[in-house]
């Protein structure tokens, strides 16, 4: 079952980021945020975006989430996304279901482009990105310093609106209607 995420969902999602970041290049952050901090961007990121989470058996077996690309007034219509799935339940299509309702939802809220950037090499996540139709766009070498060493990321892109003249602001996620993911 795909559900936006709640709070309480942070010990889960935190059990599956922590050791993302404690263990690989794969995120750029240094220390894992709290359970706290972790609500708190769950709680954050919902005013505006999706936060969505794959359940199975009461468990979260993974997460996907947009939020703002850049600050600038123009980039209002792109949106940054990322999915993490729990060990366990890598290979066996959580990513790709995420990201299918993720992009849907962020079309539906009027945004145009979806970026993912991705920690270099990682051949999985570029698997995942290109089989829900994100393309390879460039990368920034050298980037960060992660793990003893500098990081290249690469970036992908998926159009999901369909640029027309004078759009209108995207909608926050919540004026969708209570109801939008059993409409997906």
């Amino acid at each position: 079952m795909i559900r936006l995420a709640r709070p309480d969902d942070a010990a889960q999602i935190h059990a599956i980021y922590a050791p993302v970041v404690r263990d690989t290049i794969i995120s750029f952050e240094l220390e894992p945020p709290t359970e706290e901090q972790m609500r708190a961007r769950i709680v954050e990121t919902l005013k505006m975006f999706p936060w969505l989470v794959l359940e199975r058996d009461g468990r979260v077996a993974g997460y996907a989430y947009a939020s703002r690309h850049r600050d600038r007034a123009a980039y209002q219509w792109s949106a940054d996304v990322a999915c993490y799935v729990h060990s366990e339940a890598r290979r066996q299509g959580v990513g790709a279901k995420l990201y299918t309702v993720l992009l849907d939802l962020l079309k539906r809220q009027g945004f145009q482009s979806a970026f993912a950037g991705i920690a270099l090499p990682n051949e999985a996540s570029i698997r995942l990105h290109e089989s829900v139709g994100f393309t390879h766009v460039g990368n920034y070498r050298e980037v960060g310093y992660k793990l003893g060493a500098w990081r290249d990321t690469g970036w992908w892109q998926c159009r999901v609106g369909d640029a027309v003249p004078e759009p209108a602001p995207p909608r926050p996620l919540l004026t969708l209607g209570p109801g939008i993911l059993d409409q997906l």
